[in-house]
């Protein structure tokens, strides 16, 4: 299986990457989840692009592009990967359609989760992660068991909250994605590759749509028209 999850920040590209990579046993290849591990590290491109991460613009398309031609390399790509996120724009679509074609791979799909604007600000802008484990957390719709220990590994007074999770910086992510990478959702179209879920319904629900669509199921082969404010 190898597929791209596209979607507005925060519609949950993430998390269902994580379960399609457990269930298939396939890699789950997110550029931001790489561009924070660099920054982390303070390596060079981690430098190179702390600055842009935290302003919620997009990091130069030759920095993302080589970076996930490596990654592509890598052993564990091999079975099959799962895209989050990337390509962004029409210029990193069209780079990596040649660069697959120059590797010998082909994709299976491309799917949009949708969600609405609004929503997405509120889910965002409250998110916590334990520094522990990398628990996932919410203010408001999963908050922990006990004020200052995570649920799962027990670790106390370590939660933490991405610097770009705040309602200013996820705005303008948003802003982002409506005005460059939501563009490229025609390119896939027209090659008979995209497929579209509402990313509002429940977690499993989500899940089940995506995996109906990769089977041949029923499934948007349309993107629908935009909800208020998306």
């Amino acid at each position: 299986m190898r597929i791209i999850l596209l979607g507005p920040p925060g519609a949950g590209k993430g998390t269902q990457a994580r379960i399609l990579m457990e269930k298939e046993g396939i890699a789950h290849i997110s550029t931001g989840d790489l561009f924070r591990e660099n920054v982390k590290n303070k390596t060079v491109l981690g430098q190179q692009v702390e600055s842009i991460l935290k302003s919620g613009k997009l990091v130069p398309d030759q920095i993302t592009i080589k970076m996930i031609s490596e990654r592509l390399d890598a052993d564990d790509c091999k079975n099959g990967f799962i895209l989050d996120g990337f390509p962004r724009n029409e210029a990193q679509a069209e780079a990596l359609e040649k660069m697959l074609q120059e590797k010998g791979i082909k994709l299976d799909a491309v799917v949009q989760i949708e969600a609405d604007d609004e929503k997405l600000v509120e889910r965002i802008s409250g998110r916590l992660t334990c520094s522990g484990c990398g628990e996932g957390y919410h203010d408001r719709f999963k908050k922990p068991q006990h004020t200052d220990s995570c649920d799962k590994c027990g670790a106390t007074g370590k939660f933490t909250r991405r610097a770009d999770d705040n309602e200013k910086t996820v705005r303008e992510r948003l802003n982002v994605y409506h005005g460059q990478t939501k563009a490229i959702l025609p390119f896939y179209e027209g090659r008979g590759m995209l497929k579209t879920v509402d990313g509002m319904a429940p977690m499993e629900d989500v899940t089940a749509q995506i995996e109906a669509v990769l089977k041949g199921g029923k499934g948007g082969d349309r993107p629908s028209s935009p909800r208020p404010g998306g």
